[in-house]
């Protein structure tokens, strides 16, 4: 069985979703859950965590809409401004609802530091007392700050979107091996194997390019703190739903079945309280 952790819908906004640039034209449209159901073509697939995509409280609102009006979103990870004086009355708000599982204040566009700010400290401080959990969404260069984040807050329940964004395009290794090693340190820090493909050459990667990097994150973490997600519909740009899962159950295809249930099922569900 297959629990997705990390998958998007949106209605295409070209003033809103700037972050989707004249490279990604595939995904320029709207992407319901409807269309995630025929992308899976796999009855195996139990559910899904709906991520936000969009900076804004509206996101938040219409993926919790969603989860409400759709069996296949067990979950949201949502969007709150994590920097706003109010953060504990805006947590509280959205809380009530019980498809809200985590939040994701984007940090990728920011500076390296940006999260070691008394503000941004101060929202993630309230995290805990509402039961959710933190999806960190950087790059590797930023990963050294995550590092504190995470020691500053070891009873707060982090997961690590798209493996830290490693550029395998450019096979860039050992700096993101070295941060990711000790971020692995902290028990409370999870990771997700999602978002791979986008991260390497689009048209022409191969299984192998990703080796190296399942390798580090295995050792490091574990099959306990390891969350399979599709990146649907981003990973679309690079490859369809099936080839992107086929790449973690090759890798994983000789690993015992406790094991593979855990990364592709129970792991998820008991991060985010399923």
């Amino acid at each position: 069985m297959i629990f997705d952790s990390h998958v998007h819908f949106w209605k295409y906004s070209p003033q809103r979703d700037l972050w989707i640039n004249e490279s990604m034209g595939a995904i320029k449209k709207d992407f319901s859950p409807e269309d995630y159901k025929v992308a899976i073509q796999d009855k195996d697939v139990k559910g899904c965590i709906a991520v936000q995509a969009d900076q804004s409280e509206e996101e938040t609102v219409f993926l919790l809409k969603l989860a409400e009006e759709n069996e296949i979103i067990k979950g949201v990870v949502g969007w709150v401004d994590l920097t706003a004086g109010n953060v504990v009355e805006k947590l509280e708000k959205f809380s009530q609802n019980k498809y809200l599982k985590g939040i994701r204040y984007v940090l990728q566009d920011k500076e390296n530091d940006y999260c070691l700010n008394q503000t941004f400290l101060n929202g993630i401080s309230k995290l805990q007392q509402f039961n959710l959990t933190y999806d960190i969404l950087v790059d590797y260069r930023q990963l050294n700050s995550i590092i504190h984040l995470a020691e500053d807050f070891p009873e707060q329940p982090f997961v690590l979107d798209h493996l830290g964004k490693p550029d395998i395009k450019n096979i860039k290794y050992q700096d993101w091996k070295q941060n990711i090693e000790r971020l692995a340190e902290f028990p409370n820090v999870h990771c997700k194997i999602s978002g791979m493909v986008t991260e390497a050459d689009w048209k022409n990667w191969k299984p192998e390019n990703f080796k190296p990097y399942l390798d580090t994150v295995f050792s490091l973490f574990g099959t306990g703190r390891i969350l399979f997600g599709s990146d649907w519909p981003v990973c679309t740009l690079a490859g369809d739903y099936e080839s992107v899962t086929n790449l973690l159950k090759d890798y994983t295809s000789i690993f015992s079945t406790s094991e593979k249930e855990a990364i592709f099922f129970k792991n998820a569900q008991k991060f985010y309280n399923i």
